[in-house]
């Protein structure tokens, strides 16, 4: 049901009862106007041994000790400071029977105000906007009723808050749906990766079986050469001798890489230290910028004038991959091999039948494997060149293997995620990476859902990291909304931790509190430095609102009336 429609409600009833009932003593409320229905005689409501005549209501002088015989005074305000402050109606175990005086204020929202405000000679509109808490005119005051005016306002900003709110939930619930779509897919992600390792488990085992067994055919394999010792001896020797030469150069060129890497690197923050040193304030005195400036300028004095460029050619030239660079022509040295005699032996088996064929290649080769593997034999697959087969079949496993380590990577990334505490009902899944910003003059700054924090200065140069996101929190808060509607109110809010922020200067690693409260958007209303790089940053987002109101986005400063 509606506020308004409620408010209405409660009126007709109100007027029902009172055109059931007698009048009620001024200041009693309709809960407790049962106890004051005998026209002879009235019982003190928590000590009811005690009996009083309906004249020694209202007649400012406290009888009870429950003050539940001064509705409308404030007679008995003095037994509110004998005891913890009074709850409200229905608490057991307090000193004041009644929670203060009521206000009908028709045409607004009725309530309970204080009875020590009773005749203080102050119109209390936010709390009794009909005055009637001044019906002595102490002092000659007179407070107008204004609750029809000040109800029709009410009324207004309340429909703004209503229609605010159910925007709001609107943009939650969508949050909430693409949260769960989001969820899902990852789900279903999972479960197909898991399926795609188990196929590609099982192809790799094929395939590093295959890879061993070639390898192993290679093995035994005889390695053929020419008719004359001398010279197969030679290309073999080539062939090892350029593949290292290779190898040294494609480490040659690593090292080089590194080396201008280091030293682009080096010119970096010789950069760095020069641009420091020439806009540093020299008139400001402080001891460690004078000892790093003075450290520069001694290591500039003592830096080398420049390079060798000899030896820059040198390298140069020997990281070249033409031949005429290494002074050697391999191709001089490579030359065909002939069948040697005892491949043609091997060879024999071709002319066998089939069947004997295969046993008789197959028992040559284990014969060969055996023979390598006790030192017998040399091992052909350490000869320095690799046969096409062996290189194919490594290249297919080493392929399947990678994949497979890849999609392991990315499975224990998507398991990880979906463990992940995104929040009440998992709704900052679909806020993750979604960054929002605030422009606080000097600075502007951003909160990036479920990453990271920053301040960026408006004067130029990079940001500063203020945390990164470290878990989820709930805390509790009483304060009062700015004037603009905007804040965290009063009430338990959802809060998020920003850790390990970039480092301050003689401090701690920066870190920021973000407190959620409920609004239509997405929107940082304010920044504050609670303590020495130690930040709460209030943030407004339909991702905590709750239906009835809860969730804090601004409309807890009339919560007390609202729920009277």
């Amino acid at each position: 049901m509606k506020r308004v429609e409620a408010l209405v409600l409660l009126g007709t009833l109100s007027t029902s009862i009172l055109a059931a009932e007698p009048s009620r003593p001024r200041g009693v409320g309709p809960d407790f106007a049962k106890f004051y229905k005998s026209a002879d005689t009235f019982t003190c409501i928590s000590h009811p041994e005690i009996s009083l005549s309906p004249s020694q209501i209202n007649d400012e002088y406290c009888d009870c000790p429950d003050g539940s015989d001064e509705p409308g005074t404030a007679a008995c305000t003095y037994l509110s400071s004998l005891s913890p402050p009074q709850p409200l109606a229905g608490s057991e175990n307090t000193s004041l029977a009644l929670p203060g005086y009521y206000c009908k204020n028709k045409g607004h929202i009725p309530g309970y105000i204080p009875h020590m405000y009773v005749n203080d000679g102050v119109c209390d509109y936010e709390l009794c906007c009909d005055g009637s808490d001044e019906w002595a005119g102490v002092g000659g005051t007179k407070c107008e009723d204004k609750c029809k005016e000040i109800g029709k306002e009410w009324r207004r900003l309340d429909d703004i808050r209503t229609k605010s709110l159910r925007n709001a939930l609107k943009r939650k619930d969508a949050l909430l749906k693409d949260a769960g779509e989001k969820r899902a897919g990852l789900e279903t992600s999972i479960s197909n990766l898991e399926s795609e390792i188990r196929v590609l488990e099982h192809r790799e085992q094929d395939l590093k079986k295959v890879y061993e067994d070639v390898e192993r055919r290679e093995r035994g394999r005889v390695v053929g050469g020419s008719t004359t010792g001398k010279v197969s001896k030679v290309t073999v020797l080539a062939g090892l001798a350029k593949a290292r030469v290779e190898e040294l150069r494609s480490t040659l060129l690593g090292v080089v890489e590194k080396r201008n890497k280091l030293k682009e690197k080096v010119a970096e923050l010789e950069g760095i230290l020069a641009k420091f040193k020439e806009e540093r304030n020299p008139n400001f005195n402080d001891e460690g910028v004078k000892r790093a400036v003075q450290a520069w300028e001694d290591y500039a004095a003592n830096r080398q004038g420049g390079e060798d460029d000899a030896s820059e050619r040198d390298v140069e030239a020997v990281s070249k991959e033409d031949s005429e660079s290494e002074g050697i022509n391999w191709k001089e040295w490579e030359t065909e091999e002939e069948e040697s005699d005892v491949e043609a032996i091997y060879k024999f088996e071709e002319y066998l039948p089939e069947g004997v064929r295969t046993w008789v290649h197959q028992k040559i080769i284990d014969m060969r494997i055996m023979l390598v593997e006790n030192g017998i034999l040399a091992d052909n697959a350490n000869s320095g060149s690799e046969s096409k087969a062996v290189s194919d079949a490594r290249a297919s496993y080493q392929s399947v293997s990678d994949d497979l380590n890849a999609k392991r990577v990315t499975l224990g990334e998507s398991q990880t995620d979906l463990t992940k505490d995104y929040g009440p009902n998992d709704i900052f899944r679909a806020l993750k990476n979604v960054c929002i910003s605030k422009d606080s003059g000097e600075y502007e700054y951003e909160l990036c859902w479920m990453e990271n924090t920053k301040q960026k200065s408006k004067k130029g140069g990079g940001s500063t990291g203020m945390g990164n996101f470290v878990r989820f929190d709930k805390a509790v808060y009483d304060e009062e909304v700015g004037a603009d509607g905007k804040g965290v109110g009063k009430g338990e809010r959802v809060t998020m931790s920003y850790e390990n922020g970039q480092h301050c200067w003689n401090g701690p690693n920066r870190q920021t509190l973000v407190v959620l409260a409920c609004a239509e958007k997405d929107e940082i209303w304010r920044v504050v430095e609670q303590e020495k790089c130690m930040y709460r940053m209030d943030v407004g987002t339909p991702a905590v609102c709750e239906r009835g109101g809860s969730g804090g986005n601004g409309g807890e400063k009339g919560k007390g009336k609202d729920e009277l």
